[in-house]
């Protein structure tokens, strides 16, 4: 018996010891994962602080429009209505004021325009006898649903109104088909509209008056640090091209050779900003119709320098390299073009951030066309013999046209802050502008 108690007691000590490794496992890997959430979560409050604010915001909403089912005096008013109060904030209140305003506008608007046109079909159903009212309203609630939803099909419609085209189909057939067996309709339609205004005022009043967050500001900032960015890669991408490995670190430890990356994907996060910008009302520096479209505008040709800049990047890292004697001919015109396009395009930046008219910006641009010339020049001169290998001058070459580009783009992104720059009546701060001499002796502009 003892022994029989003994190998049982063994056999459990040796499932014991089989099957505790993979808990323990299992459980650290838990951990490890929480850990990461949790570690997520406060990057993400820590990156944009308004994150954290505007939860809170969200939170405040909600638990006002609660008291409509908390307070028995106004839910013997409402009922169960109210919780078309709560659903309205839930789906209506946004990061910023704009989305917030727009969902707001769309959500009151269609539910009154719904509500008014299906009285009138309730009306005319009733006409029809009790027979005929059914076929009538589901005639009705086909038409509006098929109409509208191809309206849906619009960009012009799509991009402003698509939300308040949604709510209209669901307002216009739930009250539609609710009206059919209950005779109450107008009752029905006024505690819907005064529910949803009452939830829409709610987040528009918390979103505008508490910590606002501002589309339009976001997208002036945007558009600004992306011209910023590729500034920043202009500036060193001269000193990087022609710098041999041999002569240091490596390349991929520059991260800000890659902060240009991040324009290349910016058109959707500015359209929505543009979108969202344009129901806010007159705030700071911003007017109710300010030009957002000449942001986009802005915006499409800082995209179009930064592919270019894609390209120069894509030279960076090639295997195949040129080598230093061919690089070193035309190295100082094209060190000089990179840096006088990065300064311009910063200049660029910091007068949409502080909106002063851009006259710095056009002095380097001027500089870069200069220097573009002189590049010109030395290409037609024949600055490689004809025994020089000619795959061994196309990467060169190929560089030097981009630059050329990008000469070309940050000229076409001037112009249009410069139109910007009107049409706000930006501030003008004369720059104190000296002669300086190029490297072929030739006058260039400078700022002292």
């Amino acid at each position: 018996m003892d022994l029989e108690c003994a190998s049982q007691e063994t056999v459990k000590q040796g499932l014991l010891a089989r099957g505790w490794p993979p808990i323990k496992g299992f459980s650290k890997h838990v951990k490890t994962k929480v850990f990461e959430f949790f570690s997520h979560l406060i990057k993400l409050g820590q990156d944009d602080p308004r994150r954290v604010v505007h939860s809170l915001k969200a939170g405040l909403a909600l638990t006002l429009v609660s008291l409509f089912y908390y307070y028995q005096p106004l839910y013997k008013s409402f009922g169960v209505s109210a919780m078309w109060a709560v659903i309205t904030v839930v789906v209506v209140f946004e990061f910023s004021v704009g989305a917030t305003l727009g969902k707001g506008v769309n959500r009151g608007l269609a539910t009154l325009l719904a509500g008014g046109l299906a009285v009138g079909a309730h009306q005319l159903a009733n006409l029809s006898g009790r027979i005929g009212e059914p076929i009538v309203l589901g005639f009705f609630v086909f038409l509006q649903a098929a109409v509208s939803t191809f309206v849906r099909f619009c960009p012009q419609i799509k991009a402003r109104y698509d939300y308040g085209l949604l709510i209209f189909i669901l307002t216009f057939s739930l009250i539609s088909i609710s009206g059919f067996r209950d005779d109450e309709v107008l009752e029905l339609v006024h505690k819907r509209l005064l529910t949803v205004l009452i939830g829409g005022s709610t987040c528009v009043i918390i979103s505008v008056l508490l910590f606002p967050v501002w589309a339009g500001q976001d997208l002036h900032n945007l558009i600004a640090s992306n011209m910023e960015k590729l500034g920043i890669f202009l500036e060193g991408f001269g000193d990087e091209y022609f710098k041999m490995p041999e002569d240091g670190e490596s390349k991929e430890d520059r991260p800000f050779l890659q902060g240009y990356k991040s324009v290349l994907d910016s058109k959707t996060n500015e359209d929505a900003l543009a979108n969202f910008a344009r129901w806010e009302p007159r705030h700071g520096r911003f007017q109710f119709r300010h030009p957002w479209r000449q942001y986009l505008k802005i915006g499409a040709l800082t995209r179009k320098c930064a592919y270019r800049i894609e390209s120069l990047n894509g030279h960076l890292y090639a295997d195949i390299q040129a080598k230093r004697e061919i690089r070193s001919k035309i190295q100082e015109t094209c060190t000089t073009i990179s840096m006088e396009s990065g300064k311009a395009l910063k200049e660029l930046s910091m007068a949409i951030k502080t909106m002063v008219q851009p006259f710095a910006a056009d002095i380097h641009i001027e500089n870069s066309k200069s220097s573009v010339k002189n590049l010109d020049t030395l290409l037609k001169s024949g600055l490689w013999d004809d025994e020089t290998d000619l795959l061994e001058v196309v990467p060169v070459a190929t560089v030097a046209s981009l630059l050329i580009d990008v000469v070309t783009c940050t000229a076409e992104i001037a112009e249009s802050v410069n139109e910007l720059a009107t049409m706000l009546k930006f501030e003008v701060v004369e720059p104190t502008v000296s002669p300086e001499k190029t490297e072929t002796g030739q006058p260039k502009i400078g700022i002292s």
